[in-house]
C-alpha cells in the first residue's frame, strides 16, 4: 500500500525544482546503504553449503535468469498492438531482475517447504543478480528493448551497488551481528529506501510527462500481462519441478523462488541502469507484477501450509 499511494503522491506532488536534486541525491546515498546492508546480511558459508544441493539450486537459478528472460525476449511480439515499447522495456526488465528474499522465504515456511534451500536460493539470486542483471539488460535491452545503455552505468554499477555490497561482506567480522540484533528497525531502511526510490521515479516521470505515453488501455492490458505471466510461471514452476522428480518441500521452493521478482533489488538497479531514462514507466509493471505476486503467492502458501496441518497425524 506504501508504494501505491507513493506513486500516486509522485505523480500529484512532484519533486521539482531544487527539491528534484535533493531527492535524487537522497535515492543515490540510501541505494548505497541499501545494499551495505545486503552485503553485511549475506552469511557466504551458508549460501556456499546449500549450493551442495545443486539440483533444486540450478532450477531456481535456471527459472529466474533464464526462462525468464526467453519469456521476456517473446514478449516483444505484443509491440506495439498490445503495449508500447517503453512499457515492454519494463516487461523485459520483469524477467532480468534477481528473485525476493524475505517474502520468498517466509511464503515457503508458511507452506512447509523447503525452508533452508529457499533461503540459499533467494540469497545467491540476488548476489548472482547484482552481475547478472545489469549483463542481461546490456545484451538484451540493446537489441530487443530499444533502449541505449551507456557504458558509464556500469560504473555506476559498481559504485552504487557492486562497491557497498563488497564492503558489507568484508565489515561482516564487525557489522553482522549489529545487522542482525537490529534487523526489524533496519528493515525502515529497506522500506524507506524503496518508498524514495519510487517518488523519486515518478517525480522523474512526472517531469518527463511519462502518462502521456501509456494510455488507461495499454495500463490495463499491462496488468493483464503481468498476471498471464506470474500464473504462467506459477504452473510452469509447479509442473516442471514434478517432471523433473523433486518431492514437495523442493517443489515448493522452486515455486516462490523461481517466480518471485524483486522489487528491493530492482528498483534501486533501474534507478542506476536506466538514469535519463523514463524510469517511472520503466518500473511500473515490476511495481504491479510485484503486488500481484504478493497477493497471488500469499494464497498459495495459505493453501499449502492448510494441506500440510491436514496430513499430519492428529
Amino acid at each position: 500500500m506504501a508504494i501505491v499511494v507513493t506513486a500516486i503522491i509522485g505523480s500529484v506532488f512532484p519533486a521539482t525544482g531544487a527539491a528534484a536534486p535533493i531527492a535524487a541525491h537522497g535515492v543515490t546515498v540510501l541505494i548505497f546503504i541499501l545494499f551495505f546492508l545486503y552485503g553485511a546480511r549475506l552469511e557466504p558459508r551458508e549460501t556456499l553449503d546449500g549450493l551442495k544441493n545443486w539440483r533444486l539450486q540450478g532450477a531456481i537459478l535456471a527459472s529466474t535468469f533464464i526462462i525468464f528472460p526467453t519469456i521476456g525476449l517473446a514478449m516483444k511480439a505484443l509491440v506495439p498492438w498490445a503495449i508500447p515499447e517503453t512499457l515492454y522495456v519494463g516487461m523485459l526488465w520483469i524477467c532480468l531482475v534477481p528473485s525476493t528474499v524475505q517474502s520468498s522465504i517466509n511464503f515457503t515456511s508458511i507452506a512447509h517447504g523447503n525452508v533452508a534451500g529457499a533461503i540459499v536460493a533467494a540469497t545467491t539470486s540476488n548476489l548472482l543478480g547484482t552481475f547478472l542483471t545489469p549483463i542481461l539488460a546490456l545484451l538484451l535491452m540493446s537489441t530487443s528493448g530499444g533502449l541505449t545503455i551507456e557504458p558509464s552505468s556500469f560504473l555506476d554499477v559498481i559504485v552504487q551497488l557492486l562497491l557497498p555490497f563488497a564492503l558489507g561482506q568484508l565489515s561482516r567480522r564487525w557489522t553482522a551481528d549489529f545487522v542482525q540484533k537490529h534487523r526489524k528497525p533496519l528493515k525502515f531502511v529497506d522500506q524507506g529506501s524503496i518508498i524514495l526510490v519510487v517518488y523519486s521515479a515518478f517525480s522523474e516521470g512526472m517531469r518527463e510527462h511519462m502518462w502521456s505515453l501509456a494510455s488507461p488501455t495499454s495500463m490495463i492490458v499491462l496488468t493483464i500481462i503481468c498476471l498471464t505471466l506470474l500464473f504462467f510461471m506459477l504452473w510452469l514452476t509447479w509442473t516442471g519441478s514434478g517432471w523433473l522428480g523433486f518431492n514437495r518441500d523442493d517443489r515448493i521452493a522452486i515455486q516462490f523462488c523461481g517466480t518471485k521478482k524483486s522489487l528491493a533489488t530492482g528498483l534501486p538497479m533501474a534507478t542506476v541502469l536506466f538514469a535519463g531514462q523514463p524510469v517511472g514507466l520503466i518500473v511500473l509493471p515490476l511495481m504491479i507484477f510485484h503486488l500481484t505476486q504478493l497477493i497471488a503467492c500469499g494464497a498459495l502458501a495459505g493453501r499449502y501450509g492448510r494441506q500440510w496441518e491436514a496430513s499430519q497425524p492428529s
